[in-house]
């Protein structure tokens, strides 16, 4: 694909999954440094790329890796990408010890590494169900129910007012993240807080899944994590009159409401995550 064929799918949605959308924005922003390594070009073109989705914390930190590292590293692109990748797979191994057999694992929405986790766990030959909701008004969770579908996997899907209802036959909640702040708060795709609540109130762990690079480092000096808030004909195209149309992609969820998350770098309380992954990551945080 182009430049500009991923830059309009992944704002399109065209291109779902924090950390595929990662990848195709580093991949993007990488074609250009092939173009050019005039420096403020190149951040023209990575407040392009970074406005299509702008809760994107991993796309970001991907794209920034890549700008503080022209001219020091061969094909800074190459090496964030395959970060992504072989981040994925520990995650995969890492998450799928917490399915067992005879599990219900609940998950919402799509997210590439819970799928990742759910088919490290099928090849590992564990037997499981899986429920999941559809996730209006871009259904974004039929990609979950379809590919999971495809492994052999047994399906439950459900519209996401049926969710809390659900999630109370299930021994886990697995879910994905676009952003974690500093203070370990969550950002998630729209209905996540209400089934932690759920689940939480049934007594199951609930864990996010994901790259450690989602962590904003911005958020450690104030900046607040926005919540995108997307096209109303998407919900309803010709509403009446007086009917106003609020359709937030993601929402905020507290670090206490959920159990932890499940990273490349182990599983961690969100509050603690920051510590672990300036550790592992110093260079993310130079400016």
């Amino acid at each position: 694909m182009t430049y500009e064929e991923i830059v309009q799918k992944i704002k399109s949605l065209e291109i779902q999954g924090a950390q595929n959308i990662a990848i195709k924005g580093v991949e993007a922003f990488g074609l250009k440094m092939k173009e050019t390594s005039d420096k403020a070009l190149l951040q023209k073109y990575a407040d392009e790329i970074i406005a299509t989705r702008s809760t994107e914390p991993g796309m970001r930190n991907g794209i920034n890796f890549c700008l503080g590292n022209v001219g020091v590293i061969e094909n800074p692109a190459e090496v964030a990408i395959k970060h992504f990748q072989e981040s994925n797979r520990a995650i995969a191994e890492i998450g799928a010890k917490k399915i067992k057999d005879g599990m219900i694992v609940f998950t919402h929405c799509h997210s590439s590494t819970v799928e990742a986790i759910i088919l490290k766990a099928l090849e590992e030959g564990k037997k499981f169900e899986v429920y999941n909701t559809e996730t209006r008004p871009k259904f974004q969770g039929r990609i979950t129910a379809t590919e999971l579908a495809k492994a052999g996997i047994k399906i439950t899907h459900m519209v996401d007012s049926a969710g809390r209802s659900m999630i109370k036959k299930a021994d886990l909640f697995l879910f994905g993240c676009d952003a974690i702040t500093s203070e370990g708060f969550l950002i998630n795709k729209i209905g996540t807080e209400s089934l932690v609540d759920a689940a939480n109130e049934a007594g199951i762990p609930s864990y996010s899944c994901t790259d450690s690079w989602k962590f904003d480092t911005a958020t450690i000096g104030g900046f607040e994590e926005a919540i995108e808030q997307r096209d109303p004909n998407e919900v309803w195209e010709n509403p009446p009159e007086n009917v106003t149309i609020y359709n937030p992609a993601f929402e905020i969820t507290r670090p206490d409401k959920f159990t932890g998350v499940i990273t490349e770098i182990g599983v961690y309380k969100a509050e603690t995550l920051v510590l672990e992954f300036q550790k592992h990551y110093p260079y993310l945080f130079k400016k």
